[in-house]
């Protein structure tokens, strides 16, 4: 069990935290949300030691192992995968090390043969002769292949790094364990794995997370930050939701009634105050009418943008025709003979691990790459808007926010573009900011407020949900439902994939195309998707 006893933190004169009393216990998965800043991995540095509060402490039950998700990508680069996933348990990884060095050494003494002995008591009492299965085990369920496990961490990719660090974090059966953003970079299956392992792990578990489905499928109680406090609400995300809803309009309505008491008695005593005979009820009614007292509402420091994709004209029929389009990138082949025709009503979610392949073709779609082989064509009546997957490039220039999207914008009157950005949250202190210093999820709004901007009846997004917040997320999501348009789009959010798509296509490794009219859920169940992944399966194991 972990606790706060009257945690407070203050930056500068704010309190980001004020006397917060918390408890988190044993079998339980708690959600940590709020809005940005609100101070959510901040929280987390205060309960795994990483930052001192103000005032107040945190309590870890005398014996208990706390394990956190690393942030610093680089900080294992010198070391090997499976020694990184064993460094989740620091002491274990303590005795194995000072074990190889005695065990190492020429001339071996009576002291080292009773060290020996007494660290080989507590490498068993911890398991630790199945410290490097159980560490495969973990890399193999993140999608990280055994080929990779002797590697040095320098040598793999961001994505790869930080599956080895959620499973140095998972390793172990910690007590307590903390996860800040535990699906940022993982592909939808890794995703899956991990809900999995949370769903069975019987200790304590306190994430952070932006994917509303992750929350819904992993967590027994949120935990709502919000003007400073933290609030426990049994159940998922979605019960949180409706619960806090409900909660507001009781006090609403209670409130309600109270005023409609206070207006009676209001109209009663000055109606009578002044009359000999009613005077004494009146003073009575007065006194009643001190009583009375208005419950305070805050509204929720939490704020969603406004994001509606609006096409100047109707999509016709003729949408797409991909024709055996084929592409090989430093020597590997990410598509292979794809073909398919889009109609005037898909909504199209590209999902599975291979995301060079995803993102190639979109590349070869919006004219970025030409294809090796094949031919793709647009029908007459599309206009296409593009998310990039990575767009770091639209912002190394000098321009405001507004001088920025008025390029994008056939009407350039300035109040019409800051129309536009007024609905992403950009208020109009902010239009003078310069573009490149934007934050990550400022830039991702500016993107959106583009592709509104623009007026295109197909949208194809590459991910477009890194760096957004809940809120947002939420947002675009319903922008998306809401599109009477074509979309082609990639991402890491399941509740957005199941909700959007109506069409999964998935170009399997080795660049073939898998392509389904069905929902996503429906997709993943389905007998032919499960033979795709036994098969595939099958030949990695025959390849190692």
């Amino acid at each position: 069990m972990i606790s706060t006893s009257n945690v407070t933190l203050r930056v500068g004169k704010k309190a980001l935290f004020e006397d917060v009393n918390i408890k988190f216990t044993e079998g339980n998965c708690y959600g940590l949300i709020g809005a940005n800043g609100a101070g959510k991995s901040t929280f987390l540095k205060i309960l795994s030691g990483q930052l001192e509060p103000t005032k107040g402490e945190v309590v870890i039950t005398p014996g208990e192992r706390l394990s956190f998700l690393q942030q610093d990508h680089f900080k294992y680069d010198e070391y090997p995968v499976l020694d990184t996933v064993i460094m989740g348990n620091a002491r274990l990884y303590e005795i194995m090390k000072e074990k190889e060095v005695i065990y190492a050494k020429e001339d071996f003494t009576d002291e080292d043969g009773i060290r020996a002995s007494e660290l080989e008591g507590e490498f068993a009492a911890m398991n630790g002769w199945e410290a490097e299965s159980d560490a495969a085990s973990l890399l193999n369920g993140l999608g990280i292949g055994t080929e990779l496990h002797y590697e040095t961490m320098k040598n793999l990719n961001g994505p790869e790094k930080v599956k080895v660090l959620l499973a140095q974090a998972l390793f172990g059966n910690p007590d307590i364990l903390l996860l800040d953003e535990p699906t940022n970079h993982l592909d939808l299956d890794a995703i899956a794995w991990l809900e999995e392992f949370l769903i069975n792990f019987d200790n304590t578990v306190i994430v952070v997370s932006h994917d509303r489905y992750f929350l819904n499928k992993v967590c027994t109680q949120i935990a709502d930050i919000d003007y400073g406090k933290i609030k426990l609400y049994a159940g998922n995300y979605d019960f949180w939701y409706e619960s806090s809803q409900l909660l507001i309009r009781q006090m609403k309505e209670a409130n309600k009634k109270k005023e409609e008491k206070i207006k009676e008695l209001q109209e009663f005593i000055s109606r009578f105050s002044a009359n000999a005979s009613k005077s004494k009820q009146a003073t009575s009614r007065k006194r009643a009418l001190e009583k009375i007292q208005l419950d305070e509402i805050q509204p929720s420091s939490r704020k969603y943008p406004y994001i509606d994709f609006r096409p100047n004209r109707e999509i016709g029929n003729e949408v797409l025709t991909v024709d055996g389009l084929s592409k090989t990138i430093d020597g590997v082949k990410v598509l292979d003979n794809i073909s398919f025709t889009l109609n005037h009503d898909d909504k199209v979610a590209f999902v599975g691990s291979n995301e060079l392949a995803k993102t190639t073709l979109f590349q070869i779609l919006t004219g970025e790459l030409e294809p090796d082989e094949g031919t793709y064509k647009w029908g007459i009546t599309t206009s296409q808007a593009y998310f990039p997957l990575d767009h770091g490039a639209e912002f190394e220039n000098n321009y405001t926010i507004v001088e920025w999207l008025t390029q994008y914008s056939e009407e350039k009157d300035v109040t019409y573009v800051r129309g536009f950005l007024g609905r992403m949250l950009f208020s109009g202190e902010d239009g003078v900011k310069r573009v490149s210093v934007l934050s990550g999820g400022e830039k991702v709004r500016c993107m959106l407020s583009k592709m509104m901007i623009s007026g295109a009846n197909v949208l194809i997004l590459d991910e477009p949900t890194n760096h957004l917040d809940m809120e947002s997320i939420t947002a675009l999501n319903n922008g998306m439902i809401k599109f009477p348009g074509v979309i082609l789009f990639t991402s890491r959010d399941h509740q957005i994939v199941q909700t959007t798509a109506n069409r999964i296509m998935e170009i399997v490794p080795g660049g073939k195309l898998i392509d389904k009219i069905t929902t996503y859920d429906e997709y993943l169940e389905s007998d032919e998707m499960a033979r795709k992944r036994q098969t595939y399966s099958v030949q990695t194991e025959e390849e190692d």
